[in-house]
């Protein structure tokens, strides 16, 4: 289903239910842009200001992931994750799936910022949760055109 189209489902009460985000109305229109922006800024952040230093070795990266002592590869790791799913919140058919990943390891982030670091920037994960899931619950649609897609080929 494209961004444009405009889902009806049926609730308990028979009545139909349509997501704000997905509707036609000048309102869904709003929220479709608020929306996409809001893919845009995290993905832009999760590329530049997290991906970046880990992957150039920035030295504020490399002494962090050394004092966890996951060394270079951990760093490395982590890095390609991001950025990995820095892009893929920007493809239709991934924008979901990538929120959850993303969300699942800011959950890791946030185990090792208080475990590791004392809870030093702890908040920032969990911060970030806030609009990943915000995007996953919006974009869920494309979870089944996605699974659909696997099947087919498998």
């Amino acid at each position: 289903m494209s961004e444009t189209a405009l889902p009806v489902t049926a609730t308990a009460s028979g009545q139909s239910g349509t997501v704000v985000a997905e509707s036609a109305t000048a309102r869904g229109r709003r929220a479709r842009i608020a929306l996409r922006t809001l893919q845009v800024v995290l993905a832009l952040f999760y590329a530049v200001a997290s991906a970046l230093p880990k992957l150039i070795a920035h030295p504020s990266a490399s002494e962090g992931f050394a004092e966890m002592g996951w060394g270079d590869a951990g760093m490395y790791t982590i890095g390609v994750l991001e950025l990995a799913g820095a892009v893929a919140l920007l493809i239709p058919l991934l924008q979901s799936v990538s929120a959850m990943a993303l969300s699942a390891l800011m959950v890791g982030a946030f185990v090792v910022q208080v475990s590791v670091f004392d809870g030093e920037n702890a908040a920032t994960p969990l911060i970030l949760i806030v609009p990943l899931a915000l995007i996953a619950w919006a974009r869920r649609d494309q979870n089944a055109r996605l699974l659909g897609l696997v099947r087919r080929r498998a």
